[in-house]
């Protein structure tokens, strides 16, 4: 089913024409007409599925059909998202469907000076995507008013949460005219979730695509168990692999993510990492390094990862595995495509199993385990190995319990003196 069957204008046509986009992807087919009908949408599938495109098309169509061209020229659309980066793409894909329509839309976020961002909103445009904190800035300082929104997109809901957003959204809702199009897009439907849904939704429409169990089996997915101190060795290991052209590695926190990348850049493997204590400019860099393969490894967190997008990626690594399933589910395919072959290595320790346990009863599927390879896990209880190690030395024996920095120094050989 091609665009033109959605009933699109010519103008978006031919946009989509000079991206060399034909077909509609299930969810852009099933919410497109949901949004040019004008109604809300409560939105459930992972990132890769064609979201932006989504809610741009019928959102430029919408606002192509009530064009002015007075100058009191009014925001008309605002598209709400938590990150930066996330922000820029949104505007990048924007910028490239309205070139024919004579729809103007502008991104404003922080970390960076706001002259630009003043300048662009007093040239007056229809469409703002903002990161709540600069965008409630402006409204402050005058500079940007919501009172004329007639269509609101909340997108990646869950992220807004988990990066404690929830405040600042709820100040942007007072402030939005209460006849609106509201379209609410989220990876989960955490009850959270479901709760800040029904008090921005309508009744709504709602779409959702391929349910986890079903979407991971596409992906490759191998676990090897591992003691934590030789994940770094394991890593470099698997990296030897001429076949991994590139790979996303996730840490559990940005402070090992750095650690990661110092360890790789030691044995020679081109790495960076992306989190939130980075500069935007040094996360765009690491970013564009990553998709262009100067830098092979690219080392995130999982609220850094929600906006990389890669299309070349095939590779997925689980540094450390996350103790909530659906964190582990969102890593491996978030950035899959339909067309892309995928793998997803998971690094378990002895105290992760519980998690992996929990992982296959989500994907009701079990993960295989790779064998053979030179860092198996020794034992799965760290201090049971401790104390079979205590033996007889200079016919005297060890202390029947192990001191506190004696457990430390042996949980880690790395660091042993």
């Amino acid at each position: 089913m091609p665009f033109k069957s959605l009933n699109i204008i010519e103008p978006i046509l031919k946009a989509l024409s000079d991206e060399w986009y034909t077909i509609p992807t299930p969810i852009q087919a099933q919410s497109i007409p949901i949004i040019l009908s004008k109604n809300d949408l409560l939105w459930c599938a992972q990132t890769g599925t064609g979201k932006t495109a989504a809610f741009a098309i019928p959102i430029l169509q919408l606002l192509s059909h009530n064009k002015t061209y007075d100058r009191k020229r009014v925001i008309k659309s605002l598209i709400v998202t938590p990150t930066r980066e996330l922000a820029i793409q949104i505007w990048e894909s924007f910028k490239a469907y309205w070139r024919y329509t004579g729809i103007k839309s502008t991104v404003i976020f922080g970390w960076v000076g706001q002259h630009s961002q003043v300048n662009a909103l007093n040239n007056w445009v229809d469409i703002v995507i903002a990161t709540p904190g600069r965008l409630l800035d402006l409204i402050n300082q005058k500079h940007l008013s919501l009172r004329e929104v007639e269509i609101f997109v909340l997108d990646e809901a869950d992220s807004m949460l988990d990066m404690w957003f929830i405040h600042d959204v709820k100040k942007i809702l007072a402030m939005l005219p209460k006849q609106r199009q509201s379209l609410f897009f989220s990876a989960t439907m955490s009850p959270e979730i479901i709760k800040l849904a029904s008090t921005i939704l309508i009744n709504p429409s709602k779409v959702s695509i391929t349910p986890i169990s079903s979407t991971v089996d596409i992906i490759q997915q191998h676990i090897y168990h591992v003691d934590k101190w030789n994940k770094n060795n394991l890593l470099i290991e698997v990296l030897k692999n001429p076949n991994i052209k590139t790979a996303l590695v996730f840490a559990r926190t940005k402070h090992g993510a750095d650690k990661i990348v110092k360890i790789l850049l030691n044995n020679n493997i081109k790495a960076e990492a992306i989190h939130g204590n980075k500069a935007q400019n040094a996360r765009q860099k690491a970013l564009a390094n990553f998709k262009d393969q100067t830098t092979r490894v690219l080392v995130a967190t999982d609220i850094a990862a929600r906006w990389i997008d890669v299309d070349d990626l095939e590779y997925v690594i689980n540094y450390e595995i996350p103790n909530i399933s659906e964190t582990y589910v969102h890593r491996i395919w978030r950035t899959w495509r339909a067309w892309a072959k995928w793998t997803a290595l998971s690094f378990c320790d002895a105290e992760e199993k519980t998690y992996i346990k929990d992982i296959e009863k989500l994907i009701n599927k079990k993960i295989p385990i790779i064998e053979n390879h030179p860092f198996p896990l020794r034992d799965h209880n760290p201090v049971k190995v401790v104390k079979q190690q205590w033996r007889w030395n200079s016919n005297r024996r060890w202390p029947s319990k192990p001191s506190n920095n004696t457990k430390r120094r042996f949980s880690n050989p790395n660091n042993s003196r």
